[in-house]
């Protein structure tokens, strides 16, 4: 059967949706270690409101990126072709990347 004669179902996605699962884990990493760093960074030297309160919302953009990730963990290992990540759901993880980010910065600088 030609390339040309493929129906949607004959597809075999190889290991691209392994590679995308560990990538969303990479990532949950890398946001772990930064929630987990402004935690440390924020006590670090007595407690003020303004470090606790960036290391909180790390904490909150890194379970709200968690929730994310794992729900699209979920979908690429259960599906025989996962679903595409919704536009909503991508937004989000970046935002949430992006922000977790931002406010870990802060807390360093």
């Amino acid at each position: 059967m030609s390339g040309a004669d493929a129906t949607p179902q004959d597809r075999d996605p190889g290991l691209q949706p392994e590679r995308t699962r560990l990538a969303w884990r990479r990532t949950t990493l890398s946001g772990t270690v930064v929630a987990v760093l402004a935690a440390k960074t924020a006590l670090h030297g007595g407690a003020t409101a303004v470090p606790v309160l960036a290391a909180s919302l790390c904490g909150v953009l890194w379970l709200a990126f968690l929730q994310i990730a794992h729900g699209r963990i979920r979908t690429l290992t259960s599906a025989n072709r996962p679903r595409a990540l919704t536009p909503p759901h991508a937004a989000a993880a970046a935002l949430c990347t992006l922000a977790l980010a931002a406010c870990g910065a802060f807390l360093v600088l």
